[in-house]
């Protein structure tokens, strides 16, 4: 098995000191350094060029998912883990959109840890069984949102679509009704059943919802 460089970003020096002796008693690990806040790793990632980072999120100076974008923005090929004990919506996704491959939480025990690290140097993602079932559920319900916006748009006209896609590009009521040779009172009664038939209350929520399905 190919060794694997690495560096981790841990705070808590108890946890650092233990997860360092964890790993360090892998043959299959080179650990090159350790880190306790954000900007120390990211000097640590372009000193040594690891092929994995273990990322603590809560950090001093820079937290561990701001690093995590960094690094990607500078060196891609670095995989960052996240190791943590945050399962919550917002860091697991933030981090997932930051550039990591792969969450753990702390209570991870010693073999899914290095487990986790060996993957993401192949590539790979692991992810606690937690937070893959909330990325899973998240996974659902854009596509379930997806469906229904589907659904609504097909509700609408050739020329409701027309004036939908206008007012997602930012056009006033009178630049759509010049460019479609109409008159302002009669485009807005179009928006008027644009709005009804998409079930939101605002042009803003309209415009949203074609963004969000490719219309413009």
């Amino acid at each position: 098995m190919e060794i694997v460089r690495l560096i981790i970003a841990e705070d808590e020096a108890p946890l650092r000191e233990h997860l360092a002796e964890i790993l360090q008693s892998e043959g299959t690990i080179d650990l090159l350094g350790c880190a306790t806040d954000g900007e120390q790793v990211l000097q640590l990632a372009m000193q040594f060029e690891p092929h994995v980072a273990l990322m603590d999120i809560k950090m001093p100076r820079m937290n561990g998912i701001e690093a995590t974008r960094r690094i990607k923005q500078v060196m891609p090929r670095i995989q960052v883990v996240i190791w943590t004990i945050y399962a919550d919506d917002q860091n697991v996704f933030e981090a997932l959109k930051a550039g990591a491959i792969g969450y753990l939480l702390k209570d991870s025990p010693p073999s899914e840890i290095v487990q986790g690290v060996h993957a993401a140097a192949r590539g790979e993602s692991q992810l606690h069984p937690a937070v893959a079932a909330r990325v899973i559920q998240e996974f659902q319900r854009v596509h379930t949102e997806h469906a229904r916006a589907s659904h609504l748009l097909a509700e609408l006209t050739a020329r409701e679509l027309d004036i939908l896609r206008m007012i997602a590009q930012g056009k006033r009521n009178k630049e759509i009704a010049d460019a479609l040779f109409i008159t302002e009172k009669t485009v807005k009664n179009y928006i008027s059943n644009i709005l009804f038939k998409l079930q939101v209350n605002s042009r803003t929520e309209a415009a949203l919802l074609a963004v969000r399905q490719g219309l413009v």
